[in-house]
């Protein structure tokens, strides 16, 4: 291990090597702008990652043909790229992309990561993001790490000797941050229902966003609950605090949160920093449905673009534009689903932005289906609960059109007519 810059890190990078760049709060942006001006002089450079932040310079249109980003995931910042096909998208699990790496389907050349600087015996941490970097940093033929003092110090398998590393850079800068916006009134029904349908003991799964925080929100008077999760963010904070969250139900890592990459507020990754009772591990464990199904009731929390009245849930595109990822969904969903007293939960508003409706008669045409109608078993709006488990296509879509809005019902219950032959 070697102490260099950005650029003379990234010098020994070639034409026609494939390099793996970690992801969300643990983005290395300093050595991914190496990256990008050392690829202004290459051809066929591929990068392949999970959603980043920042301004991702790899993906510019002036590196067109020099970098070709491989996303696992798409986040705001790739989507440009991938609908004016300068960068691809690999539909996978979350749970799967591990294999990609140790299977050698996806060969790495170099793995870009960012470490906590190391301990006394010269360990240091993947901290935030732990998820699919474990197994890049065990793969890759060479590592890079960008060190921060910024990056906390997290549990599980997220430990890296130095020695693994070829060369290292220093920095000393705060990680990307989000503050949780207040919930909308639509959100906050939503919530509502959700926290409504949360037994006492269970074990949680949820993401980002405006709904999982308003059904965080509406927790207070739960007890015993437990955390097994793909991303912890900061919803989950005042439950800890208030000891609703123990994790004394649990059937693995009982009292412990265990989660695979964390992303919020500065406050969150305090939280995080040295703390033994938040366990990071890499989504090959933490979203395997093997593991998730033996927690008892977990409930599975997911977002949605569209629902057709089949259930078919489509979250990853709008039509056949790439929105973000099939990620860790449907190994949440079907591990809650195989949990004794488990609860697969899709969660969206009844309506998009502009009053259409997102419970819908058929998907957009090339609309990606993640969640399939044989998983999907409960829909949930700020109209209420569709449960779909052991329904016929017509009566999914009678409970379908229960809870979309009330001004779409009509057309909606005739789209169904049609598609069925009778009333619905």
């Amino acid at each position: 291990m070697t102490k260099v810059s950005a650029d003379e890190a990234l010098a020994r990078l070639q034409s026609g090597q494939r390099v793996f760049v970690q992801g969300a709060a643990a983005t290395p942006l300093v050595l991914l702008e190496a990256l990008a001006r050392r690829a202004a002089a290459l051809t066929g450079v591929e990068t392949v990652h999970l959603h980043l932040e920042g301004d991702a310079p790899h993906a510019a249109p002036a590196l067109a043909g020099h970098v070709r980003p491989t996303a696992l995931f798409v986040g705001p910042n790739l989507r440009a790229a991938v609908d004016e096909g300068r960068a691809d998208f690999v539909p996978i699990f979350l749970s799967e992309v591990p294999l990609l790496f140790r299977r050698g389907l996806m060969p790495l050349d170099l793995a870009l990561v960012h470490v906590s600087p190391p301990d006394r015996h010269g360990w240091c941490s993947l901290g935030t993001s732990v998820d699919v970097a474990v197994a890049a940093v065990e793969c890759a033929r060479d590592v890079v790490a960008q060190v921060n003092p910024h990056m906390p110090r997290t549990f599980g398998h997220g430990q890296v000797h130095v020695s693994r590393f070829r060369h290292v850079i220093e920095v000393d800068a705060a990680l990307p941050a989000h503050a949780p916006a207040p919930p909308s009134a639509v959100e906050d029904a939503i919530g509502r229902r959700i926290a409504a349908m949360v037994d006492d003991g269970a074990t949680l799964q949820m993401g980002i966003g405006a709904i999982p925080d308003a059904v965080l929100g509406s927790l207070s008077g739960h007890r015993w609950l437990g955390v097994h999760t793909e991303m912890f963010s900061d919803g989950l904070l005042p439950l800890i605090e208030r000891g609703v969250v123990t994790g004394e139900k649990k059937a693995r890592q009982r009292g412990k949160v265990v989660t695979s990459f964390v992303m919020g507020t500065q406050k969150l990754y305090d939280f995080v920093h040295d703390n033994p009772s938040v366990e990071l591990r890499e989504s090959s464990y933490v979203n395997d449905t093997a593991v998730i199904r033996q927690n008892p009731k977990v409930t599975a929390i997911n977002s949605a673009i569209e629902v057709d009245l089949t259930g078919q849930v489509c979250a990853d595109s709008i039509g056949e534009r790439i929105w973000s990822g099939v990620g860790g969904q449907m190994d949440f969903m079907r591990g809650a689903a195989l949990s004794e007293g488990g609860k697969p939960i899709i969660a969206l508003p009844s309506t998009t932005s502009k009053g259409l409706s997102r419970i819908v008669a058929q998907l957009k045409p090339g609309a990606g289906v993640v969640t399939t109608r044989a998983h999907v078993r409960y829909v949930v709006t700020e109209h209420g609960v569709a449960d779909l488990y052991g329904k016929s296509l017509e009566q999914r879509a009678r409970s379908l059109i229960a809870v979309a809005a009330p001004q779409h019902r009509d057309d909606l219950a005739r789209a169904a007519h049609v598609r069925f032959r009778r009333g619905a």
